[in-house]
């Protein structure tokens, strides 16, 4: 594996989960395959699970970690070719991306959709200018269209809680405060098309997410009706995709309350965190027994590893 920036560039998720599985219990065994190398972790945007999870992982492996904050420690960088740069912005990601790979044997990286240029975000300028001018390989710590490091948590995190039939799996929308990028919600749909489970999508309508990444997948609109016989209900607050970035509707009708989940077949709730209590879900889910959503936080850092032990045996092996 050259890059992480897909669930995809994984050659086998479920030999993946289970590799990461297996890591849990002794997460210092390969402590030694990363001895002297080092990994460059780079945000644009803040972070609290993916960056410790990151550092976390690339510890254990006995990488050294170099953290830089762009928003308030780096220059601006500039991303068109040909490109006059008499303005704010002070370097080219072409020297900027050149330069790391010259420190640092990974570089991973934290960008966010803007949500008011649609296909200008779709276009991952931050990830994919960096492929293109790095030498070294790059991780996807969230991008404007994509987190698969938290798509492989929750797919680790499945696992651990399969039921002995074949899942229903729900991927519920629940209202938000603000406008939020489509980014975990399309990863964890892209986890779950590699599943065998019946997986379905509900949200208010107006909230389609891109048809190119929910192909086939039921979409159900009356969420009381998806929750039926659910054996999992993970939830994440999205944007608009049609009328990108725009906040349509706030129904609090839609926040995951224990009422809610009584009409499921007892299911875990599941949440990529931070989460705003008691607008996306109530205290009393959040708080049950049934919450993974700390086995969720608990598992980035695996699968993290997991990520960087296969770049690191393909690099040096």
């Amino acid at each position: 594996m050259q890059h992480y920036t897909h669930i995809n560039d994984l050659e086998n998720l479920q030999e993946a989960v289970q590799e990461a599985i297996t890591l849990k219990q002794e997460p210092l065994q390969f402590e030694q395959l990363g001895k002297g190398k080092t990994i460059c972790l780079l945000f644009f945007n803040n972070s609290l699970r993916t960056r410790l999870s990151t550092q976390k992982a690339a510890q254990n492996l006995g990488m050294h970690t170099i953290v830089m904050n762009f928003g308030s420690e780096g220059w601006q960088l500039e991303y068109g070719d040909g490109v006059i740069m008499n303005q704010n912005k002070s370097e080219h990601v072409k020297e900027a991306a050149k330069v790391i790979s010259q420190y640092c044997d990974i570089v991973a990286i934290r960008a966010f959709a803007s949500l008011t240029n649609k296909e200008k975000d779709k276009q991952e300028e931050v990830l994919n200018n960096f492929i293109k001018y790095a030498t070294i390989p790059v991780v996807n710590m969230e991008s404007s269209v994509g987190h698969p490091l938290q798509a492989l948590a929750d797919a680790i995190t499945l696992e651990e809680h399969k039921t002995s039939h074949k899942p229903k799996v729900v991927l519920s929308w629940a209202p938000h405060s603000k406008a939020l990028p489509h980014a975990v919600a399309n990863s964890f749909v892209q986890m779950m098309q590699l599943q065998d489970a019946n997986f379905v999508i509900t949200h208010p309508e107006g909230y389609e997410l891109d048809p190119k990444i929910t192909k086939n997948i039921p979409i159900e609109y009356n969420q009381q009706k998806a929750f039926e016989n659910a054996d999992f209900i993970y939830t994440k607050n999205w944007s608009s995709f049609n009328d990108y970035g725009k906040v349509l509707s706030q129904d609090k009708n839609w926040m995951i309350t224990s009422k809610k989940m009584k009409e499921t077949n007892n299911a875990k709730f599941m949440h990529c965190l931070p989460v705003r209590r008691n607008v996306v879900v109530a205290d009393e889910v959040l708080d049950s027994k049934n919450s993974l959503t700390i086995e969720q936080a608990n598992n980035r850092t695996f699968a993290a590893q997991i990520v960087l032990k296969k770049i690191l045996n393909k690099l040096f092996s």
